[in-house]
């Protein structure tokens, strides 16, 4: 890992020989996909810590990146950068990767027993862990983290970020419920074993109302918006109190924590792994 960076240092220093750039690529990249190196990780404490140069290598290896053909034939045609196109994968790798549509880009990981229905997409610097469903129409955007056994429903989006570097992603921590619709954006991160019911939206200005322990959630200056442990959140919506508001009968929609996970929580999911 400290040969990497020093590699990516010389390059950021002004080190612009081909053949150097190339092969620090082939080797960064080939470290994201092993999962060697990953843009956010947990410590031996648990907190998730953000690898900034993580970030500025693949912004760097974009930089030095042209635009390449990559066609299939003239009804299928595709351009993208030429160092950054999908990632390589085989049947030994034990990802079911259903035909349909689908896309992974390199310099991203996804372990053995991850499930991929058509169409999805992950994008580069993403981490998908083990178990794992990303459904069809979900999104994992770039740099995201997704945990063991999570459930990624048809069209949930998982943002990403890759600009600014020290931004943290996404975070979506082990056996997570996403709801089908559902938008988790701007580093939120959601913790172990919570649910997100169909179509709640999540990002840096929500505000979450926990009905359970009569409390606000919401992000500050240091911390991103965190959805707790075991926590079931649905859609639901508060009034505007300002005169124009009242007038209107005018609502904002507002993430609810109803209850935390309970055994028939469990059940309901339990029926997922049965079918897998």
């Amino acid at each position: 890992m400290s040969e990497l960076k020093q590699r990516l240092e010389s390059i950021i220093d002004g080190n612009n020989d081909r053949e150097f750039i190339l092969s620090f690529a082939n080797d960064f990249i080939s470290s994201l996909n092993d999962g060697y190196i990953r843009c956010a990780q947990p410590n031996e404490f648990g907190e998730w810590e953000v690898n900034s140069w993580v970030k500025v290598g693949i912004l760097t290896i974009f930089k030095h990146s042209t635009l390449k053909d990559f066609s299939i034939n003239d009804e299928f045609k595709f351009y993208d950068k030429d160092l950054l196109n999908l990632k390589p994968m085989s049947i030994d790798d034990k990802v079911r990767l259903v035909p349909g549509g689908s896309s992974i880009r390199t310099g991203s990981y996804v372990a053995p027993s991850v499930i991929c229905m058509p169409p999805m997409y992950i994008n580069i610097g993403a981490y998908v862990d083990e178990g794992s469903m990303i459904d069809s129409h979900a999104l994992v955007g770039t740099c995201a983290q997704v945990g063991k056994k999570v459930h990624l429903s048809a069209a949930s989006q998982i943002g990403g970020v890759l600009e600014p570097a020290g931004a943290r992603p996404v975070i979506v921590e082990d056996e997570v419920m996403i709801g089908g619709n559902c938008g988790v954006y701007e580093g939120v991160m959601i913790k172990k074993r919570a649910v997100l019911g169909t179509g709640v939206i999540l990002n840096a200005s929500t505000r979450v109302y926990d009905l359970v322990n009569n409390s606000i959630i919401k992000a500050s200056n240091d911390e991103p918006l965190v959805i707790p442990e075991n926590a079931v959140v649905i859609p639901g919506a508060r009034a505007i109190n300002s005169p124009y508001g009242k007038e209107h009968g005018l609502s904002v929609s507002t993430p609810l924590i109803i209850k935390y996970r309970d055994d028939k929580t469990d059940a309901k999911t339990a029926l997922e792994d049965i079918l897998r």
